[in-house]
């Protein structure tokens, strides 16, 4: 038999591309901490983030169950309890009875790049452990959240191209170092993922649902969005960007205190503010029924209010 005869050699076969052995790699760190949850209706995926049995996913996969099963990829069942939840960020934290895997490493959905390789790990459809990956497609995007009557918007979801289907809600989404850089949620549907990111928020938004069973946030009543600043003034604060209000409602905390649509929210509470992420920081319980000092720019001129929070609520 000639060489060109011969059946090819598979130990000759190249070796996995880079971008296979990455994925490959964060599949094998993170399917063991994501479980299935099954509910007498419906259910979703969770990821255990403590080395004692709490897992995070979020509220819609809840609902109002107070209890359940989650299923781990090794096949170990275990019953769980409701922690907390929080429909306003859809995040909820249950708490696994019995032995459960140890907590996955939770990353900084700040550092995130568009572009940037991410793998998504749930069950979708029932079909627990499944991996699907893509790249951050956008950050900063928006969706709803329903609220019992209301419908809230959150803000600074991470958007992914990764494939997620009913089921995938609550599932990590993880960077190319097996970090859990996200919550998925497969709301949108129409091939969009969308994630809740891991940062500073979300952890200070867990640590009170595992402390106290729920969240209390602050409501200025507004709506805004990122805007470069003009050159002086950028230069002067030393910051490229604010605030713009889109929407400032009527009758509001931040109407009455005089803010306007249309002007460009540079600091709250005297720290430089270039994104809702930053406005929302200051919006939990410690600032209901306090002034807090707003600086804007309008007409060309620094203007400073004092705009006292109300306690949002879900009505």
């Amino acid at each position: 038999m000639t060489d060109t005869e011969r059946p090819p050699d598979r130990t000759d076969a190249p070796a996995l591309d880079a971008y296979s052995t990455t994925v490959i790699g964060v599949a094998r760190e993170i399917t063991p901490h994501v479980a299935s949850v099954r509910l007498r209706r419906g259910g979703g995926s969770a990821v255990v983030f403590t080395d004692d049995g709490l897992l995070l996913t979020n509220a819609h996969v809840v609902g109002r169950h107070r209890d359940g099963a989650v299923v781990f990829s090794d096949g170990t069942e275990r019953s769980f309890e409701l922690v907390g939840s929080d429909p306003l960020s859809d995040l909820a934290v249950l708490r696994a009875l019995g032995a459960a895997p140890p907590g996955a490493v939770l990353g900084d959905a700040d550092r995130l790049q568009v572009g940037q390789l991410v793998v998504a790990v749930g069950s979708p459809l029932g079909f627990a452990g499944s991996v699907t990956a893509g790249v951050v497609s956008a950050l900063g995007r928006a969706m709803p959240a329903e609220s019992g009557r209301a419908t809230r918007i959150i803000e600074d979801v991470i958007q992914t191209d990764a494939a997620l289907n009913p089921g995938n809600s609550g599932g990590a989404l993880a960077d190319s170092a097996g970090r859990v850089v996200g919550i998925n949620t497969a709301l949108a549907g129409f091939g969009l993922g969308l994630a809740i990111p891991i940062n500073a928020t979300t952890r200070r938004i867990v640590g009170t649902l595992v402390a106290d069973g729920r969240v209390r946030r602050a409501y200025l009543g507004l709506v805004g969005s990122p805007a470069p600043l003009p050159g002086p003034v950028a230069e002067r604060t030393g910051q490229d960007a604010g605030l713009r209000l889109v929407h400032v409602v009527p009758g509001g905390p931040a109407a009455v205190a005089g803010l306007h649509a249309g002007d460009l929210v540079l600091s709250v509470a005297r720290t430089p503010v270039t994104r809702a992420q930053d406005l929302q920081r200051h919006l939990f319980a410690a600032a209901i029924d306090r002034p807090l000092p707003v600086t804007v720019l309008r007409s060309g001129a620094m203007v400073d209010v004092f705009a006292t929070p109300t306690e949002l609520t879900a009505d």
